[in-house]
């Protein structure tokens, strides 16, 4: 069956970063920004780690947005939701700082236009613990839009997270297409290569490459954007 779309990771594949800068900036503003109204640093960044871990162990019976909310306010205490326009207030405000902590790769931007003008379709398979107004702004500072992708998983619209073959199974099935019809492209060896166990094909894109498990990564198809556009060509597409 031939392909039909490809699925892009975000972080560390369109977007340059270092996951634990990242997360030093994206933590350091948040705590700032909760300090005044009762949160104590520590805490709150241990509860966002269990609302995350919950949000990765999630077997899709809820959204992960309700699932990382239950979490939060079973530490926090129940009306710790009402605080919920504080948090909007932030990925507004305050998130847009937390791009000095990434990069900036244009030839991302080439490469989802090429793929487009090959007639494939597009989406974004990016791991779904932050809300929708976080992965726009994220999208952007890629320099794309979420226009450009058919589909952008969040934790609003996502019950499953990565590496949970059922996340491949649920974007699957929202864009009506079969794993053999289906390129995912991330950065992230253990995230993003197990979509092959389903039956997809496979890109690693090295540039901030990612394999906490020390895996011999000659098994995939791999390299910057260059290798993938040629990968893409050597699939005949």
């Amino acid at each position: 069956m031939s392909l039909k779309i490809v699925l892009f990771d975000l972080d560390g594949t369109l977007l340059p970063m270092d996951q634990d800068v990242f997360v030093k900036y994206y933590f350091g503003l948040l705590a700032k920004k909760l300090a005044p109204y009762g949160y104590e640093q520590e805490k709150l960044i241990k509860s966002i780690w269990a609302g995350t871990e919950a949000m990765i162990k999630n077997t899709g019976e809820k959204s992960n947005e309700a699932v990382f909310w239950d979490v939060f306010t079973s530490i926090h205490g129940a009306d710790a939701i009402k605080d919920l326009p504080l948090f909007d207030e932030y990925y507004e405000q305050d998130f847009p700082k937390v791009q000095a902590s990434c990069g900036y790769n244009a030839s991302a931007a080439v490469a989802v236009a090429k793929i487009k003008e090959m007639g494939l379709r597009v989406a974004l398979a990016t791991n779904p613990i932050f809300p929708a107004v976080a992965t726009r702004q994220r999208i952007a500072w890629a320099g794309l839009d979420a226009s450009d992708f058919e589909l952008y998983t969040t934790y609003e619209n996502s019950c499953h997270c990565k590496p949970n073959p059922d996340y491949y199974r649920e974007v699957m099935a929202r864009l009506n297409v079969s794993p053999e019809e289906c390129l995912m492209v991330g950065n992230d060896v253990g995230e993003d290569m197990i979509a092959e166990t389903l039956g997809m094909k496979v890109f690693l894109l090295t540039d901030c490459l990612i394999n906490k498990k020390g895996r011999d990564i000659s098994l995939f198809p791999s390299g910057s954007f260059d290798a993938l556009e040629t990968f893409l060509v050597s699939l005949k597409v």
